[in-house]
């Protein structure tokens, strides 16, 4: 699986470049689905290119992260060594 960085996931905050948002470690690409989610789109693209952990598990729960990862997951954020 793809490993990225913050700075990777931080370009990927629009349509054009594809949205994608960090859920604990891993990355996925919400791309496809902003149109898709239940809570609608603009929540996705208020978090594209961001952690969305927190908001993400305010309001779902584990069995929603099962169903749609192995569809919409990329890859990890790596860790990035600290200085």
């Amino acid at each position: 699986m793809k490993q990225f960085t913050i700075n990777d996931v931080a370009a990927h905050k629009d349509a054009e470049k594809g949205m994608y948002i960090v859920i604990d470690n891993g990355v996925y690409d919400v791309t496809a689905f902003v149109d898709e989610h239940p809570g609608g789109a603009k929540i996705l693209k208020r978090v594209a290119g961001k952690d969305a952990s927190k908001q993400f598990w305010k309001y779902h729960n584990e069995g929603v992260l099962k169903k749609y990862s192995e569809k919409l997951q990329v890859g990890t954020v790596k860790e990035e060594a600290k200085l």
